[in-house]
């Protein structure tokens, strides 16, 4: 189904949880912080992810990049926050971080290891819907979209907790064969980096789907970069136009 077709959800009351997703990222949730366990991918690509957060969230606000806690003015909200693989580095450059996952054995697992690591961040079992009264600087909906139901109406909700001017900034997984390839039949099937049944590739979104979604949640578009991974040197970065199968969008609200 596409995004198009399902925008009456976003004009409804709206409810993003998949309980078959909640409930199998829940199964797992002790292995959240393993570099060698089931969340392995993730651990691989956080210091590219972290890089271009950085370097992006940087420019737009204009901080000091030279400074150990960048954005201690900000407030950032990772939506979809698993273990809090990204909330913790994101608190250490400073920022007051509210991360939010709808699996309670996630949260619990991200709030645990928060304190063992003498960190401060507002974790809540609680879906993005839930928070409408609230917004951020910087909203992160990093691997989630491919999880959630109703991808449109979750990108409207995503931007209505932007603040003014603030950014939304999201990641998944493009719908082409290469993805297929590479993120089931490799990753799932072949290598084994996920649990089988990680990712149905139904439900991943093309950029311009994604970049539909933004605009039409009144978000200008401001960058589209690809995830690639060398597989000789088992090394990720970022490319400025390779998005066959991940990549990140950002989009700005205005001011």
């Amino acid at each position: 189904m596409s995004l198009q077709s399902q925008s009456a959800e976003a004009k409804t009351a709206y409810n993003s949880v998949n309980p078959e997703e909640v409930a199998q990222f829940s199964r797992i949730a002790e292995e959240w912080w393993d570099p060698k366990g089931k969340f392995k991918p993730l651990h691989d690509i956080n210091p590219v992810r972290l890089g271009y957060l950085r370097e992006h969230i940087g420019q737009h606000f204009r901080l000091d990049a030279k400074s150990l806690r960048p954005m201690q003015e900000l407030s950032v909200l990772d939506i979809g926050c698993g273990g809090g693989l990204i909330c913790e580095p994101i608190a250490r450059l400073g920022a007051t971080v509210t991360g939010i996952d709808a699996s309670e054995k996630n949260i619990k697992t991200a709030g645990l290891h928060a304190e063992q690591s003498g960190l401060t961040i507002d974790y809540r079992a609680a879906t993005a819907e839930s928070l409408e009264s609230e917004q951020f600087d910087v909203v992160l909906a990093l691997e989630i979209i491919e999880h959630v139901e109703g991808p449109e109406a979750f990108i409207a909700t995503c931007a209505n907790l932007v603040k003014p001017g603030g950014l939304l900034i999201m990641s998944t997984l493009n719908r082409t064969a290469k993805s297929f390839a590479m993120a089931i039949i490799g990753a799932e099937y072949v290598l084994r980096l996920l649990p089988r049944g990680t990712h149905q590739w139904e439900k991943f979104i093309k950029p311009e789907e994604m970049q539909r979604g933004m605009t039409g949640a009144g978000l200008t578009i401001r960058d589209t970069s690809g995830m690639v991974m060398n597989p000789l040197r088992w090394e990720w970065r970022i490319h400025p136009s390779d998005i066959d199968v991940n990549y990140l969008m950002i989009g700005q609200k205005p001011v």
